[in-house]
C-alpha cells in the first residue's frame, strides 16, 4: 500500500473525522494502523500560510478514520 498514491484507495470512502489523533473507536494510535493514505493532492492552507493534509488510517480494529496532518502529536523518539 502506497501512502502517497495519487488516487485514494476505496477504503477511505468510509472514513470518519477523528477529533483527537487516534482511532475514535478503540483509541489506537496512527502507528498501529494497518493501512495509511495521505491526501497530498488537496492541501489546505492555514492562516499562517502553512499546508496541512488529510491523513487516512485503516485501524487494526477495522475502523477507518482521518485527521489533519498538523494535529499529529510530536513523535516520541525515546
Amino acid at each position: 500500500m502506497d501512502a502517497f498514491a495519487p488516487v485514494a484507495p476505496q477504503w477511505t470512502n468510509q472514513a470518519t473525522h477523528a477529533l483527537e489523533f487516534c482511532c475514535p473507536k478503540c483509541g489506537s494510535t496512527s502507528r498501529e494502523a494497518e493501512r495509511v493514505w495521505i491526501n497530498r493532492r488537496s492541501p489546505v492552507v492555514t492562516e499562517g500560510y502553512r499546508r496541512k493534509w488529510q491523513e487516512f488510517y485503516y485501524c487494526n480494529c477495522s475502523y477507518v478514520w482521518w485527521a489533519w496532518s498538523n494535529d499529529r502529536p510530536p513523535a516520541d523518539n525515546s
